[in-house]
């Protein structure tokens, strides 16, 4: 007698669970770091005008609302740059601190906020040495807009229970150093794609309380802008004549 169990053949073999599905490269989710180096090569694309500012700002609004890395790729689709086909360093490095003589011992502008708030934003002009205070305050300084006389500008910050708070254009070059006494002195270091861009260099000291310089994502200086233009309108000029003498 033979007691294995044997499968009734007239009952259906249930069909393997089958596996879950692995999502694709292109439809995983797009962290701030996809998004910041998608954007960093828009903004080589316009330092060497291969996009105007018009497309650059659209194309940097579009980055920022992606969800998937296959929706970021889209977006410098059409640059060398997303290839791998750069030919040229990526940054101009600037030097760690400003050159001997270039910048004044004394301020030209204070920014003073004790027991209150001071801003200095818009269309302003930025000069050599800013000295920027404060106590139980808060200071804004936005560099985004501002027209840039000279090359390297220094922006002493010192905060005592307070914050001192500093916004760049993402086309400079940025750099930093100081420190914080049971506080946060915080400069992120940028490399601009232009080597005649402005160069801003912030120290300073952070006593309870809190010191940062950062770059404000799809704002550019307005005057590395206009040369960029300019080289466009040149190429737009040379090739309608080239077409016109033809």
């Amino acid at each position: 007698m033979d007691l294995q169990k044997r499968p009734d053949p007239t009952v259906p073999t249930p069909a393997p669970a089958s596996a879950p599905a692995v999502a694709k490269p292109a439809e995983l989710r797009a962290s701030d770091a996809d998004r910041d180096r998608i954007t960093d090569i828009l903004r080589d694309a316009l330092a060497e005008g291969r996009l105007t500012p018009e497309e650059h700002s659209e194309r940097v609004e579009g980055v920022l609302s992606t969800k998937t890395v296959g929706e970021l790729d889209q977006f410098v689709r059409d640059l060398p740059a997303a290839h791998g086909a750069r030919a040229t360093p990526t940054y101009t490095i600037a030097p760690n601190r400003p050159t001997v003589g270039a910048i004044p011992l004394e301020p030209d502008d204070n920014v003073v906020a004790v027991f209150s708030a001071a801003v200095r934003k818009g269309r302003w002009r930025a000069g050599r040495r800013i000295h920027a205070y404060a106590v139980f305050g808060s200071v804004e300084i936005d560099l985004t807009e501002a027209i840039f006389e000279y090359q390297q500008v220094v922006i002493k910050a010192i905060s005592v229970f307070g914050n001192v708070e500093i916004r760049v254009p993402e086309n400079v070059s940025l750099r930093g150093s100081g420190a914080g006494v049971l506080g946060n002195f915080e400069v992120d270091t940028l490399d601009s794609g232009d080597p005649g861009a402005p160069v801003i260099y912030v120290d300073g000291l952070a006593v309870l309380g809190n010191v940062e310089a950062k770059p404000k994502r799809g704002k550019l200086i307005a005057d590395i802008l206009g040369r960029v233009t300019d080289r466009v309108s040149d190429r737009l000029d040379k090739s309608l004549r080239k077409h016109l003498d033809r």
